[in-house]
């Protein structure tokens, strides 16, 4: 048995858990953490905000499917981390976040940087922690690995004060984790699969609606597989871009708010919805009473309540979304699904008529460069290979719509929160993660500036990370509100003065572009991607232009805006 400081255990346990990069910014409180880290083979990237660290490590696990891990002082560093949180917890990504506190005796006595952090995080966690012993705090970071990464994945917090870091205690490896009161259900009920397999086979309009839970699941071949082999459609949220290659005869695209036509039609005609892995939020739903009207709707999800939670059901199924395929597709292997490719025909030459009559499409003339034209040759010259993170806003949706993405983890976006501000340190940290892809970070104008301060964690980290900005001079989704629903009264949307951003990446030490005519955007995509370390591209793009299709709050889904 060896004695050992707290500091000292937290850095063996993290080298248990097989973590190679934590993010992080230090501060009195964790001193004694950063003393021992920098003699453990574990890599530190330093951040310039707390909330960068948190999108970081956020990013760093959806590129790898590892958990992400990083490490801040106490009051306002902890609090700094919340909005990375809530992120991390909306689109279930496995984060453990490690904060410093106040010496225990101190707690609760107003000391300096002194918040309570775990009230704080308590609704935007999966779970949280604050170490009181020493002696408990290898058991407690092995616990919040587990829980951040198994069942549906979240963000933990582990609350480790000052003096716990500092004593001194007798360490043994702790056993495996084994927690009572958590118990995921992976397996799903073979009886309600049977079910499944009995409408599956007896449907003639079926459509498969899958989620992040896909992604996270790794069961994005599994899925390819269920679908080609039922001739279903896919349709995805946004967190599932990716889960079904983009380019595949039966994708039919995003679904929702500005989803396609196609795919938000088929979900009104369905007669089978067969989802996996999804939440049925109001982004995707519309309105909720008029949801798939037609259909008999599956849900498998391994956590169970978000079943029911916002549409009725007719089969739910707890269980791991790659479990559950796996043994679907080994049910539907000794079915007779003969009759399916007749049956089915009229089905996909209606979504292919939905198709022909409205296209994602775009008009890009001489003068001004359509963002739309932007994703598409970005696109084209990264051959679809790119990690693509994204804003908030239109060019989320631009990335969406136009990037076709056909590989799971290819594309990182804030779904839930719709946090601003979460692309560039998101590509840092998918850079951190996956060193040899191309990380592009396609951002709007407004967003890319609420943490544009990590360009110099790129640069001093030599992090070759893009920066496309699509630059319309306007907090350009809430504008597009303004100009449909409040009669252009375009208030407080107008991004009146703006930095000079080739100047100013070049102030951080990366390089800048800027294209302002259609005819320059290859050229300007092509130096910036080729260029050895970050960039930001500058694309000065046609200042009104909106998002469609687009389905208006409350709206049915098939009442779409189509210009």
């Amino acid at each position: 048995m060896q004695t050992m400081t707290g500091a000292q255990i937290l850095m063996a346990v993290l080298q248990e858990e097989g973590v190679d990069t934590i993010f992080g910014f230090p501060g009195g409180a964790v001193i004694d953490l950063y003393d021992e880290l920098v003699k453990t083979p574990i890599r530190h990237v330093l951040v310039r905000h707390e909330q960068g660290a948190v999108h970081a490590a956020d990013g760093y696990a959806r590129a790898s499917g590892r958990p992400g891990v990083c490490l801040v002082t106490s009051g306002p560093g902890a609090t700094n981390t919340v909005t990375g949180i809530a992120t991390a917890f909306m689109d279930s990504i496995p984060v453990v976040v490690i904060t410093g506190q106040v010496p225990t005796h101190l707690i609760g006595n107003d000391a300096f940087q002194e918040v309570d952090i775990v009230g704080i995080t308590r609704p935007c966690t999966k779970h949280n922690y604050l170490v009181k012993s020493a002696d408990d705090l290898a058991r407690v970071v092995r616990e919040a690995f587990h829980i951040a990464r198994s069942g549906r994945p979240g963000p933990v917090l582990v609350d480790i004060p000052k003096d716990v870091a500092q004593a001194q205690v007798a360490y043994t490896r702790p056993a495996e984790v084994n927690l009572r009161s958590y118990q995921p259900t992976y397996k799903p009920n073979k009886r309600q699969l049977r079910k499944i397999v009995g409408l599956v086979r007896e449907a003639q309009r079926p459509l498969i609606f899958a989620g992040g839970g896909v992604v996270l699941s790794k069961a994005a071949g599994e899925l390819t597989a269920f679908a080609r082999r039922t001739r279903m459609p896919v349709t995805t949220s946004l967190m599932g871009l990716g889960a079904f290659p983009g380019t595949d005869p039966l994708w039919l695209g995003m679904l929702g708010m500005h989803g396609t036509f196609r795919a938000n039609m088929s979900i009104d005609a369905c007669d089978l919805l067969v989802a996996i892995g999804v939440r049925f939020d109001d982004r995707v739903t519309g309105k909720v009473e008029s949801f798939a009207q037609r259909a008999q709707i599956v849900h498998i999800d391994i956590d169970p309540t978000s079943i029911r939670k916002n549409v009725p059901v007719a089969i739910p199924v707890v269980g791991d979304c790659r479990a559950t395929l796996e043994q679907l597709n080994r049910m539907l292997d000794d079915e007779d699904l003969g009759a399916i490719n007749g049956t089915r025909d009229a089905w996909h030459d209606q979504i292919a008529e939905w198709k022909s009559r409205v296209a994602l499409a775009y008009s890009q003339g001489q003068d001004i460069i359509k963002p739309q034209y932007v994703v598409d040759k970005l696109y084209e010259l990264t051959e679809g290979r790119a990690i693509v993170t994204t804003e908030v806003g239109q060019n989320q949706m631009w990335a969406a719509q136009y990037y076709h993405f056909s590989h799971p983890g290819q594309f990182i976006s804030s779904g839930g929160l719709g946090t601003m501000g979460f692309g560039l340190p998101a590509a840092i940290g998918a850079q951190v993660a996956c060193p040899d892809r191309i990380v592009v970070d396609v951002a709007g104008d407004g967003s890319i500036q609420m943490n544009i301060q990590e360009l110099a964690t790129a640069v001093q980290c030599c992090l070759p990370v893009k920066v496309v900005i699509l630059n319309n001079g306007y907090l350009g989704m809430v504008r597009q509100w303004q100009e449909l629903f409040y009669d252009k009264r375009y208030a407080c949307t107008a991004m009146d003065h703006q930095p000079d951003f080739v100047k100013l990446a070049e102030a951080y030490g990366a390089v800048g572009l800027r294209a302002t005519r259609p005819e320059e955007v290859v050229p300007v995509l092509r130096e910036g991607l080729a260029a050895p370390g970050p960039v930001i591209m500058d694309f000065v793009v046609a200042r009104e232009e909106s998002v469609y299709p687009m389905v208006p709050a409350g709206a049915n889904l098939t009442e779409m805006l189509l210009v």
